[in-house]
């Protein structure tokens, strides 16, 4: 008998419509409800419209952040889920995920090369505090 998450996972089909790539990198990261803490994170995955982190960070879904990447310098998003001492961060603009990737601690291109990023996975605008139901 084979169980449902089984079955799942034995297709070996993605679901996701972003690629992703597994990876071990630390990024800084400021939550803008907690002041300007900076909390040194790991990224486990990353992508060009989000990230998953893992730290001792405190942290709830629709926390407003600044994160601080290798080559990429510093770019904004929202929380958008926590498990545990991981969570997942989409961004409000893509970002070319492979220079945080590459091994120079200076981006040569400039700032120009997010200019032409698609805006397809821009996260959502924060939801007025009026409209956020309690869990």
């Amino acid at each position: 008998m084979i169980h449902q998450w089984e079955a799942s996972t034995m297709s070996g089909v993605e679901t996701r419509s972003v690629s992703r790539d597994s990876l071990f990198l630390l990024a800084n990261v400021r939550v803008e409800q907690q002041g300007d803490a900076m909390h040194r994170v790991r990224v486990r995955n990353l992508s060009d419209g989000g990230m998953m982190g893992e730290g001792p960070l405190t942290v709830q879904r629709g926390n407003r952040v600044e994160i601080e990447l290798r080559n990429i310098g510093v770019i904004t998003g929202s929380v958008a889920w926590v498990q545990d001492q991981r969570f997942g961060i989409a961004f409000d603009e893509e970002i070319d995920s492979q220079m945080a990737r590459s091994a120079s601690s200076a981006s040569s291109q400039g700032e120009s090369t997010n200019s032409s990023i698609s805006k397809a996975h821009r996260a959502p605008p924060m939801p007025a505090a009026t409209k956020l139901r309690k869990i």
